[in-house]
């Protein structure tokens, strides 16, 4: 297989190329370092790529590049870039988000058009269904996207489904439920107070601390997008990646304190808009038509994940606790 991944710099798209690469799977890794998060982050991520036989790491902007010699030869594309983040989707910043998640992915699917591409594998959120009326969430459940982030990877799941259903081109997006391990963005909950316990700073905790989240392992959400692309399933099919994992951001920070030997402080602040209250997604179309079902449960994720941070920190000249 010859993939094409884009957002290949970022948290999941490093991952999966490096999973692919390995595998022996020839790989585009494609990403044009937006400025959400600190450029060196991506950057070392993109380099660390060069390292794996068969994996082209390559700046461009899905926005404005020419998208046809990006395709070529290309079996898979896992879609990896777009703009994350619910609290910089509004106001003047909705702009960036209606380019990168909606132009792009339209530029994309265009251009896959008339190609033989096997597999267009979408990057989606749990952030379209927004406060589900029911736990755990189905696809079948009414998506009510809370921010503008959120109507933002739905229009670009609508986006999928019309040129699946137009055009035949073989989409699959499956919307991902939180997820969290090494190289997560700076910007992430898991990432900011997991840093705060290991530095001894307080960690900024918007609402009461009871919302409930589904946390998902990125070694979990690798290995969902490569059963995306094996496994035959109806274009436009929209699919959830979830961790199983019912967890209050309390229990979190609780959890966190005992992995690195004390508690953790916490500045309590304010609800951000946008933000929901309760994520829980079902598995069981995963399950039914991949064979997937998440492995990593969360304490020995956020173990793994607290081990990268400390080897960061011990890399940079920090104590590591």
């Amino acid at each position: 297989m010859f993939a094409l991944v884009t957002g290949a710099a970022g948290f999941v798209g490093s991952h999966l190329c490096e999973r692919l690469a390995t595998d022996g799977h020839g790989v585009r890794a494609v990403d044009c370092l937006t400025p959400y998060y600190a450029e060196e982050q991506k950057r070392d991520n993109l380099d660390a790529l060069r390292a794996f036989d068969g994996c082209e790491p390559l700046e461009a902007d899905l926005r404005t590049a020419d998208l046809a010699p990006m395709l070529d030869g290309v079996d898979v594309v896992f879609h990896q870039a777009g703009q994350p983040g619910v609290r910089a989707s509004w106001a003047e910043g909705f702009e960036l988000y209606v380019e990168h998640n909606i132009l792009a992915t339209q530029r994309l699917l265009e251009a896959a058009r008339g190609t033989p591409l096997q597999r267009f594998v979408f990057a989606s959120s749990s952030s379209v269904y927004g406060d589900a009326l029911s736990y755990p969430t189905s696809e079948d459940d009414l998506p009510l996207p809370q921010s503008p982030y959120g109507v933002t990877k739905l229009a670009a799941e609508h986006l999928c489904g019309v040129y699946a259903r137009q055009w035949g081109v073989p989409t699959i997006s499956l919307r991902y439920f939180t997820v969290y391990g090494p190289r997560q963005r700076p910007d992430m909950a898991m990432h900011r107070l997991i840093e705060a316990g290991l530095a001894g700073d307080r960690f900024p905790l918007y609402g009461d601390g009871r919302q409930v989240r589904d946390f998902t392992f990125v070694d979990d959400v690798v290995r969902a997008n490569q059963l995306a692309a094996e496994q035959d399933a109806p274009p436009g099919s929209v699919l959830n990646i979830a961790g199983g994992t019912q967890t209050t951001l309390a229990e979190v920070v609780e959890i966190v304190g005992e992995l690195i030997g004390g508690s953790v402080l916490v500045d309590r602040r304010p609800p951000q808009p946008g933000d929901v209250a309760r994520t829980g997604g079902s598995v069981e179309s995963a399950r039914g038509m991949l064979g997937w079902t998440p492995r990593v449960d969360l304490r020995e994720g956020l173990t793994l994940q607290v081990e990268w941070h400390e080897s960061r920190r011990v890399r940079a000249g920090s104590p590591a606790r």
